[in-house]
């Protein structure tokens, strides 16, 4: 663990990843339900928070323990190696507590104020129209894949915002809402995979948005965004997509490892039927098959590495007060695309092996299948926009995207 990443006490740390470990189990549990349902129950999220779970990346002025990027993808992954779903809706919610970390301390306060347990989903595509006003502006529209939405307090959501006297060009940022000013779409998540994120679209209209509670993009990837006048830990000094994706990437490395942890177990003592001829071999003695696991678990192993790697080096660097590079943040842009596409190579590699008794629906190998592949279309981790962004800069182009 870097520097940056320990905290005063380190007895949350061990505790919160135990407790992560146990979740994982009673989310694999629940996986049919979560699925069905399409979002995670409420009292799984209540029972995250009694576990102090949404506190990891918390200001620590709010009861957080600011324990760091790599705790934190610790955590994600072993909730999400039960169910995948579980452990994105977790994941994104929980990131959003550094991400408010950002924000001015006026906004802090409205949301933790009161609540100090409280946390927010979002939706970051810049959607809606946003209308300057007196103190703030209106904000009316539909914002979709706001994962976690049925369970969230507030939402944190993207727009692109009109400056206040109209004499600066528009700026993209996020802003924050409480629950009581936005609707959802019950039936606007019906999906193939990451189906119990409950990732539906919401709705606003006319809300009224103090100024306090919009955050630029551009502060978010400065380093120096307002919320580092009251949070000093150098953790809030990262810029927003230099580690915000882990939150994406670590739902999909919980995934693989729990689809290996299910293949593993159900190959172990099973023997083929054949199609016409040729049954009752064991499926372990299959060269195929041993091939099969030895690129899962070194594709996992390789995301896992090169995860863990960026966070520490990038949480080392703001931690010696140091300004995060370019070269560092589209590295770790890279790496955010690059781990989960292999991710889903290892859970491929997995589930071609399986044969046809790993289509049925109560199997929950298919399910980490649907999921991980739901991760991999993620435009954030999505290798087909990433990788160009990054081989732009490598050759000397300006990098279309975000980093």
């Amino acid at each position: 663990m870097s520097n940056a990443a320990r905290i005063v006490n380190d007895d949350p740390v061990p505790a919160m990843v135990a407790a992560a470990e146990e979740f994982g189990h009673r989310a694999r549990e629940l996986a049919g339900r979560i699925e069905q349902d399409r979002r995670v129950p409420q009292e799984l999220i209540r029972e995250f928070q009694a576990a102090g779970l949404y506190r990891v990346l918390q200001p620590r002025a709010y009861g957080g323990y600011e324990a760091g990027f790599e705790v934190f993808a610790e955590i994600v992954s072993r909730i999400a190696r039960g169910d995948g779903s579980a452990g994105w809706v977790y994941s994104v919610c929980s990131v959003h507590q550094w991400l408010i970390g950002l924000f001015p301390a006026e906004a802090q306060a409205d949301v933790w104020g009161d609540n100090r347990d409280a946390f927010a989903a979002g939706s970051y595509a810049p959607s809606g129209k946003a209308a300057a006003v007196d103190g703030g502006y209106r904000m009316s529209g539909a914002w979709s894949f706001a994962s976690g939405c049925d369970t969230s307090d507030w939402l944190l959501l993207g727009s692109i915002f009109p400056s206040d006297k109209g004499e600066e060009p528009p700026f993209a940022g996020f802003f924050l809402v409480p629950s009581r000013d936005y609707r959802i779409d019950p039936d606007s998540w019906n999906v193939a995979g990451l189906a119990g994120t409950g990732s539906r679209t919401v709705h606003l209209d006319n809300v009224f948005v103090p100024a306090h509670r919009v955050l630029s993009f551009a502060a978010g990837t400065s380093g120096n965004a307002p919320g580092v006048l009251v949070n000093s830990n150098p953790l809030y000094r990262i810029p927003f997509m230099a580690c915000v994706p882990t939150c994406l990437v670590a739902p999909a490395l919980g995934m693989a490892e729990g689809a290996m942890e299910l293949y593993l177990e159900a190959t172990a003592n099973r023997s083929t039927r054949g199609a016409v001829a040729g049954g009752n071999n064991r499926m372990i003695e299959f060269a195929t098959i041993q091939a099969r696991v030895a690129e899962a678990a070194a594709s996992i192993d390789a995301a896992r590495t090169l995860l863990m790697r960026d966070i520490g080096e990038t949480q080392d660097i703001a931690a010696a007060g140091q300004p995060i590079s370019l070269d560092i943040r589209l590295r770790n842009r890279r790496t955010h695309a690059f781990a989960v596409k292999l991710l889903v190579q290892a859970v491929d590699a997995l589930f071609y092996g399986s044969g046809g008794n790993a289509l049925a629906l109560e199997r929950p190998l298919q399910r980490f299948w649907r999921d991980i592949h739901a991760a991999g279309v993620h435009i954030s981790t999505n290798w087909d926009a990433v990788s160009t962004m990054y081989g732009q800069y490598a050759l000397g182009l300006e990098p279309k995207g975000q980093y």
